[in-house]
């Protein structure tokens, strides 16, 4: 063969080299294409809905760096596990008994004086009547004159090996009766925690679709282990997300109702149930201690500083004397109609959460008959409220929050106000104030959600305080409720860590806080909405932070 057809040959093979190059290098980037049509921003997505496909081991993205937010719930998860550690339940006989625990008088004196600080050991003990060795129990203390419609809670500070100081701070004359309850023995808390973080199938959620007149239901959760094609609905910045099985011959955007019911499910054993039953919920430990007599004893009142957003509360917060509430760490000023007509005047004001602050817009036009409602023409549970007082430029209205809600009922989706996303939509000023509250409809789920969504309330308030540092926000905290309702699912051990999540995660926010924890023991109301008397208490001192 010549010089010149060797070259040719290899010039048409470099030629055929290339083109191949070529034609490969379009399919990997139509590939790329795709794979990314599939995966929209949510930036891009303006109604944050998205449906997933679910991916093959080989398709999944390798293991991210973990965020600032996971390793914020990590220390906090961290922390809490220590504070709950495991306590294996053998029988019933080595767990905390009220009956043989010992609550001491420490230092008794023979005229104690309102303001006084009053102090009880408690030993714990078994059923054999041995010392425990290690605390953790969960405790509730309180002190109450009935005839004086007085009460406020103690303070309970566990030493970790079996004993305990319980406080009481001497707020009121006249006779003093003192209680201290064993709600769970430590044994019991650290069944719950176990059984709370096991899995989130304990509610069972129905989305209900609608496309015309057609209309199917699917299961829907905060998790679904299932091979079907699902909707996922993505919420706010952090994508945190709710799935549903995609019905067929319907789009997702067609998810329109939800509603939930408690599956017939427990991660407790045979054994450890028998820890909550009606008659081991609540037992009174201090029966024998007799009711202590407080006299004035011409102590000079303390002066307090008006109540304002950002002042730190102290455990107690407050007590309750002839039905009212006082706070102990600042001036509150207890309003009447016509100063809480003034107040409202001119206030742009929101209410995001649960029913437990629904209650609120329901109780404002019985003592404000200005304010009128608006119908919203919404349907569903759990609408939309809104109220309007055009004279004085008011505007209120009630948002209930994000899933989860837990429901028989059926309630409205479109309407939903994932609160992070409802606080970025507020522009806020001075005469913009946003009330905030959520956490019983958390307490059957792991806790990282409740710790997520806590997160991303507090970096969308960050948000608005850059843009708007005059606009108020007040934190109210969630209440107690009925000791003996689905312990598992919806007992206070879990609204108390709740609690003391919440406390942590907003501590350092110049928001104000309405410590409706405190309140409730305080008030002895052990119901999930309390009573009007209470909801009044509520209002006056977010009216204090705000005017």
């Amino acid at each position: 063969m010549s010089s010149n057809a060797m070259l040719q040959k290899m010039l048409l093979v470099l030629i055929f080299l290339l083109v191949i190059a070529w034609v490969m290098s379009i399919i990997s980037q139509n590939s790329t294409k795709l794979w990314s049509a599939t995966n929209v921003p949510v930036s891009l997505n303006p109604w944050n809905i998205s449906t997933n496909f679910l991916c093959s081991e080989k398709n999944m993205s390798p293991v991210k760096t973990l965020t600032e937010t996971e390793l914020e719930i990590r220390k906090i998860l961290e922390t809490l596990n220590k504070l709950i550690p495991p306590r294996p339940f053998t029988h019933m006989n080595t767990t905390t008994s009220a009956t043989h625990s010992t609550a001491t008088l420490l230092n008794p004196k023979d005229t104690y004086c309102r303001g006084d600080q009053l102090d009880i050991l408690l030993e714990a003990r078994d059923h054999l009547g041995h010392r425990k060795e290690y605390g953790g129990d969960f405790l509730r203390a309180r002190m109450s004159s009935p005839a004086l419609k007085a009460g406020a809670s103690g303070k309970v500070t566990d030493f970790h090996n079996g004993t305990y100081l319980v406080s009481f701070t001497l707020f009121w004359e006249g006779q003093v009766s003192l209680s201290l309850l064993l709600i769970h023995p430590s044994e019991g808390v650290s069944a719950l925690w176990r059984a709370r973080n096991q899995g989130y199938d304990k509610i069972i959620f129905k989305g209900k679709f609608v496309n015309g007149t057609s209309q199917v239901f699917t299961e829907c959760g905060l998790t679904l282990n299932s091979s079907s094609e699902l909707c996922t609905y993505l919420y706010g910045r952090d994508q945190e997300a709710f799935y549903c099985k995609k019905p067929q011959h319907m789009p997702c955007e067609a998810l329109t109702y939800m509603s939930s019911t408690n599956r017939e499910i427990s991660y407790l054993s045979v054994k450890e149930k028998s820890l909550f039953h009606k008659s081991k919920v609540g037992v009174e430990i201090m029966k024998d201690l007799k009711n202590i007599d407080v006299s004035h004893c011409n102590k000079s009142e303390k002066s307090t500083e008006k109540c304002q957003i950002g002042t730190k509360i102290p455990v107690p917060g407050g007590y309750t004397l002839q039905g009212r509430w006082i706070t102990t760490f600042c001036n509150q000023i207890q309003l009447d109609t016509n100063n809480i007509n003034g107040c409202l005047k001119g206030k742009l004001i929101y209410f995001l959460g649960d029913s437990t602050i629904c209650q609120w817009i329901y109780y404002l036009p019985k003592v404000v008959k200005t304010l009128k409602y608006f119908d919203l023409h919404e349907t569903g549970s759990f609408p939309k409220r809104l109220l309007l007082d055009a004279g004085r430029h008011t505007q209120i209205q009630w948002k209930k929050h994000g899933f989860p809600i837990i429901t028989h009922n059926l309630y409205s989706v479109t309407d939903e106000a994932y609160i992070p996303r409802e606080i970025d939509l507020i522009s806020g000023d001075k005469n913009t104030a946003i009330a905030i509250t959520f956490g019983h409809h958390f307490r059957p789920f792991p806790i990282d959600l409740f710790i997520r969504r806590a997160i991303s309330v507090r970096k969308a308030i960050e948000r608005l305080f850059l843009r708007s540092p005059d606009t108020k926000v007040i934190i109210k905290t969630e209440n107690i409720r009925e000791m003996h309702v689905e312990t598992e699912w919806f007992g206070d051990f879990h609204g108390y860590i709740q609690y003391l999540i919440l406390n942590d995660i907003f501590k350092d926010l110049n928001v104000g806080v309405i410590d409706a924890w405190d309140m409730t023991i305080a008030y002895g109301t052990n119901n999930l909405h309390p009573p009007d008397h209470v909801i009044r208490t509520q209002i006056n001192m977010f009216l204090n932070y705000i005017c």
